[in-house]
C-alpha cells in the first residue's frame, strides 16, 4: 500500500534517508531538490514500511488509503513526478557522521538566531562529542519564522516547532533571550569567546513596492500582516482596517496565499488555532469579501508551490476564481506542457488551474481572485487607500519569461494593499555584508570579508542570510549541514582559535 506525500511537507529531507529502498526524492544530492516544491514518493517502488510516516516532523506522509478528501489530489501528484521515470541509484547517499580529533577542547559555537537554520545547525552541532552550542536570540520565544510566519490554520507545518523543541532540550545547548548583535553583545564579543560564531538571522525586511501611494494607510506588506496575525512582538500595537469588502495582494508567492486564506476565512475556524486574540477579533468585525491576488507574469511563473495551490483549491465555503483566457497569454502555457520544460510542479499547477478555471464559482459565499499580468502602477487614495491602479502586461516575444506594460489600465477599489514580492536579509553590525544580494558574503557557509574575498576565520552563516530567501523551512536543514561540517573541518585543522571565558 504506497505511502503518498501531501500539502505540509516541509522538505527537511529526514524521510528519504529513513526510506530503506529510496523511492522518496528528490534527495539532497540531486539537483533539483533545492529547486522542488516537495518531496514525492514512487508508488511502484514503496514497500509500505512506514519508516518514512515516523520520520517525518510534520505528519505530511500518509498512506494512500487514508488520504483526508482534501488531500486526495497529491496521490496523482506523487504518482506524475515518476512517470516518464528517473534514474536512482539502490540507496540514498550516506552521510558521515561528524569527527573531530581525540584530545582537543569541546568546540564550543554560538549561534545567532533561533529560526530553522539555527535549530537544525545546533542539532548537526551536537554530533560533535562534548560540543556546547550557545544560541543568542532577540525576542523572548524562539523558532523564527516558524512560531511567527507559519499561518495558524497550518497546523501540522507548525509541528515542526515539536521538533525544535527536543532540540532545543539537548544536553550542551542554551538560548539566551533578549540578546541582539550590535545592542547588548559585539561581533567580537561573540568571536573571543567562541570557537566560533554562526549567523542564522534569516531575511527579516520586506521587498517593498515602489510605487505613488506606497505610504498611504491602509498598505503593508503581507509578511507585517503574516506577523501581526501571528502576535510577533513587534507587530502586537498594529491595526489594520478590514472594513472595506475588497483586499488586493501584489505577488502571488506562498505568504500571499496565507494572506488570502486568513482574510476570507470563518473566524470561527480559526479561533482554535494559534491565532492572536487582537487578530482574530478584528477579522470578526471585519468586512473583506474579496481578496485579489496580483501576479506580474503569467500562469506559467506562478510564484506559490503546487501544494499550497493544491490547499487553497479545497477550501469550503471560498470560491476561488481564475480567468481561463489566463491560461493561453505565455510562450509557455501551450498544450505540451504537461510533459514539456516547465517541469513537474509547473506542469501540474497549469493541470489544476484548467481544473479551476471549468469549475463553476458558486456566488455565494467570499472569493479570492488569481489575476495575472498586471502591475501596480500607483496606490490610489487621499487620506488612505481606495483603490489601485493596475497596467495589464504581456510577454515579450522571443525573451522568454520578460513582460512589458501594454498600457491597458484598470482600478480595483480596495481598502487593504499589500505587497508580498519578497524578502531581503540585512546587515548584521560588524560583518561584513553584500548589499547587492542582500545576503552575508560566504562560500559554503564560510563567511568572507567581501563578495569573492578571502575567508574570515570562526565566522559562518545558514539560512537565508546565507543563500538568499528561498526553499522551505526544511530545506535550511541541508543548507545548517554544509555550514556545520566546513566548521568542524575548520576546527578539526586547527583553524579556529580556542574561546576565552564564556559570555553570559
Amino acid at each position: 500500500m504506497p505511502h503518498v506525500v501531501t500539502q505540509s511537507c516541509c522538505g527537511d529531507a529526514s524521510c528519504v534517508y529513513a526510506c530503506p529502498v529510496n523511492c522518496i526524492h528528490p534527495t539532497p544530492d540531486e539537483p533539483d531538490f533545492l529547486t522542488s516544491d516537495m518531496l514525492y514518493i514512487d508508488p511502484v517502488a514503496c514497500v509500505d514500511c512506514g519508516a518514512c510516516v515516523t520520520a517525518c516532523p510534520v505528519d505530511a506522509i500518509v498512506p494512500h488509503d487514508r488520504l483526508p478528501e482534501s488531500q486526495e489530489p497529491f496521490a496523482s501528484i506523487n504518482e506524475a513526478f515518476y512517470r516518464d521515470g528517473r534514474v536512482r541509484p539502490l540507496l540514498a547517499p550516506h552521510v558521515p557522521p561528524l569527527t573531530v580529533p581525540a584530545g582537543r577542547e569541546p568546540l564550543d559555537v554560538a549561534i545567532v538566531g533561533t529560526g530553522p537554520a539555527a535549530m537544525y545547525a545546533a542539532d548537526e552541532l551536537l554530533t560533535v562529542p562534548g560540543a556546547r552550542v550557545t544560541m543568542y536570540e532577540r525576542l523572548s520565544a524562539p523558532y523564527g519564522l516558524a512560531r511567527t510566519g507559519v499561518a495558524p490554520d497550518h497546523v501540522r507545518t507548525r509541528q515542526v516547532g515539536d521538533l525544535f523543541d527536543r532540540i532545543a532540550a539537548q544536553d550542551g545547548i542554551r538560548i539566551v533571550y533578549g540578546t541582539q548583535v550590535g545592542r547588548d553583545v559585539t561581533h567580537q564579543d561573540l568571536l573571543d569567546r567562541h570557537h566560533a560564531v554562526v549567523y542564522a538571522v534569516g531575511a527579516s525586511a520586506d521587498r517593498r513596492l515602489d510605487v505613488p501611494g506606497r505610504d498611504l494607510p491602509g498598505t503593508a506588506t503581507a509578511t507585517e500582516f503574516v506577523a501581526w496575525y501571528n502576535g510577533h512582538p513587534d507587530h502586537a500595537g498594529r491595526r489594520f482596517d478590514l472594513s472595506h469588502e475588497r483586499a488586493v495582494i501584489v505577488g502571488n508567492g506562498n505568504v500571499a496565499l496565507d494572506v488570502a486564506r486568513i482574510l476570507t476565512a470563518d473566524p470561527e475556524h480559526l479561533a482554535s488555532t494559534s491565532i492572536a486574540p487582537r487578530a482574530l477579533e478584528a477579522l470578526r468585525d471585519g468586512r473583506v469579501q474579496e481578496v485579489v491576488i496580483v501576479a506580474r507574469r503569467g500562469v506559467a511563473h506562478s510564484a506559490f508551490t503546487l501544494p499550497e495551490l493544491v490547499g487553497l483549491m479545497q477550501l469550503p465555503g471560498i470560491d476561488l476564481v481564475f480567468d481561463s483566457a489566463d491560461l493561453d497569454t505565455g510562450p509557455d502555457t501551450g498544450p505540451d506542457t504537461g510533459t514539456g520544460a516547465l517541469g513537474h510542479a509547473a506542469a501540474q499547477k497549469l493541470r489544476l488551474l484548467r481544473e479551476l478555471a471549468e469549475r463553476p464559482a458558486t456566488g455565494k459565499g467570499k472569493r479570492i481572485v488569481l489575476r495575472y499580468l498586471a502591475s501596480p502602477l500607483a496606490i490610489v487614495g487621499d487620506d488612505r487607500v481606495r483603490g489601485v491602479e493596475l497596467v495589464r502586461n504581456a510577454y515579450v516575444p522571443g525573451s522568454g519569461d520578460r513582460v512589458e506594460p501594454t498600457g491597458e489600465r484598470e482600478t480595483l477599489d480596495a481598502g487593504l494593499v499589500l505587497s508580498s514580492i519578497g524578502y531581503r536579509g540585512t546587515a548584521v553590525p560588524g560583518v561584513p555584508f553584500d548589499e547587492a544580494r542582500a545576503v552575508i558574503p560566504n562560500a559554503g557557509g564560510r563567511v568572507l570579508a567581501e563578495p569573492g574575498g578571502a575567508v574570515l576565520p570562526g565566522v559562518y552563516a545558514t539560512g537565508w542570510i546565507k543563500r538568499g530567501p528561498t526553499g522551505f523551512i526544511g530545506t535550511n536543514k541541508q543548507d545548517a549541514m554544509e555550514t556545520v561540517r566546513h566548521l568542524v573541518e575548520d576546527y578539526s585543522e586547527g583553524r579556529l582559535r580556542a574561546p576565552r571565558a564564556s559570555l553570559v
